[in-house]
């Protein structure tokens, strides 16, 4: 098993050199054929998805999994036209590679060049959702790098018949990518033996708990860009338009509560709690939210009381925590306190306010008068996401295409010698920055 693991990662790393040098409209084309092929396979893979939901739900009933572990697995017919949407959407993002992010003369006929390329090779770990397999292996595609893929094995129907059509889409496409630029592995054994080879996978993202984020980090040398839980918040403050504070936190919980960027804990300035939160509790109860708060927040509403634990907690679920703030300063603290970094959420008409808490938020995302759930690559327009990265390190926020590369430095010269700009009779550098792309070798053509 291992090292059928290890000769996958190699196979990556050879199509990685490959696939990097792939024009923009060969890989656009594969991606086209994925979607197609996603449309017309829709039945075989909804019977996949079916095995999984059902052994799942099996699960549940043992109390082995939760609602929303369920709710994230289940795909359907407009599930899978979104994936295939998803798909033409990262064709249509502009190509990241090649593109020059800054060109300065160094002197006369020798210029360097800051070009967008590939990272390499990235492997992913994921969790239940099977339309995370699709969305990374289409980014990785767009972005020129060679992927592993390591979905969970709540989804492992799912993953093989996802993973499958994509391979078996650029086969028959005829498109011109390099053979094993997608691997997938499935067994735990075979992550720990990924997590051994350095030497060959430039980057591993996981997405998970921070526990699990944490392993990863702990077992590996290989650089990791992290996805970790999302407790997000959303403060109403007394500055707030109160039927738009409304209409944002009932959206930020409900709309869809067993992804990252919903809400889970509700912040409320104390000077509009007693007419804010009476409402706002009877609507959250009405969509079957269950509902916990602080001594203030109980002090107006019915609620059960709230724990310590509360505060930290991702229930990926109908359930939310509720909190009495004194101010935009004591919800900042609060955030920062016991937020995971995520996405956090301020409703207020005062300009001044809504500065202090996106400035003094450390999240990657900070909105005003908007819902959590816009913090998303598809949302953004990046086409798509790898992750949500908390950290702060190459990239945050939806990780997209840029994300997924990194650069190099080209010099273009023409006899140059280091040696002519040392000494008593150095020549000067010019360092000038211009406008320019590279080209290979154009001074040598002039």
């Amino acid at each position: 098993m291992t090292d059928d693991t290890e000769r996958q990662v190699e196979q990556a790393q050879s199509a990685a050199l490959r696939l990097a040098n792939v024009d923009a409209a060969e890989r656009d084309a594969a991606l086209g054929a994925i979607a197609d092929a996603i449309r017309e396979n829709s039945e075989a893979i909804l019977e996949a998805n079916a095995e999984d939901v059902a052994e799942a739900e099996e699960m549940l009933a043992e109390g082995e999994y939760t609602q929303a572990l369920v709710d994230r697995l289940k795909l359907d017919e407009g599930k899978l036209e979104s994936i295939a949407g998803m798909v033409e959407s990262v064709a249509d993002q502009t190509d990241p590679l090649g593109k020059t992010l800054a060109a300065r003369e160094l002197d006369d006929d020798l210029e360097l060049y800051k070009v967008a390329v590939p990272i390499g090779v990235v492997g992913t770990i994921f969790e239940s959702r099977p339309d995370a397999l699709v969305q990374i292996a289409a980014l990785a595609l767009k972005s020129g790098n060679a992927v592993i893929l390591k979905g969970g094995s709540e989804a492992s129907e799912s993953n093989r018949a996802l993973y499958e059509t994509i391979v078996e889409a650029v086969t028959e496409a005829d498109a011109d990518l390099p053979e094993g630029w997608a691997q997938l592995i499935e067994a735990h054994e075979e992550v720990d033996r990924l997590l051994e080879l350095d030497d060959k996978v430039d980057l591993v993202m996981p997405r998970g708990s921070s526990e699990f984020v944490s392993y990863i980090q702990d077992n590996t040398q290989i650089p990791v860009l992290g996805h970790t839980e999302g407790v997000c918040h959303v403060y109403v403050d007394e500055a707030a338009d109160l039927e738009m504070a409304a209409e944002i936190a009932f959206d930020a919980k409900v709309q869809y509560p067993a992804v990252c960027n919903a809400v889970e804990t509700l912040l409320v300035d104390d000077d509009v709690a007693a007419d804010f939160l009476p409402g706002m509790v009877e609507r959250y109860r009405e969509a079957g939210v269950e509902l916990r708060g602080d001594a203030p927040t109980r002090e107006i509403v019915d609620v059960d009381p709230a724990s310590d634990d509360d505060w930290s907690s991702e229930y990926g679920d109908l359930e939310l925590s509720i909190k009495v703030v004194e101010d935009v300063y004591a919800a900042v603290d609060h955030a920062n306190t016991f937020g995971s970094k995520h996405t956090e959420s301020i409703v207020t008409e005062n300009a001044d306010a809504a500065e202090t808490f996106m400035t003094g938020i450390d999240a990657a995302s900070v909105f005003h008068n908007a819902s959590t759930r816009f913090a998303d690559g598809y949302r953004y327009g990046l086409g798509a996401e790898v992750g949500i990265s908390t950290g702060k390190i190459h990239a945050r926020g939806p990780v997209g295409l840029e994300g997924l590369t990194t650069y190099k430095y080209y010099l273009e010269g023409n006899g140059q010698l280091v040696a002519s700009y040392a000494g008593d009779d150095a020549l000067p550098f010019t360092h000038r920055d211009f406008d320019g792309e590279w080209t290979p070798g154009h001074l040598a053509d002039e």
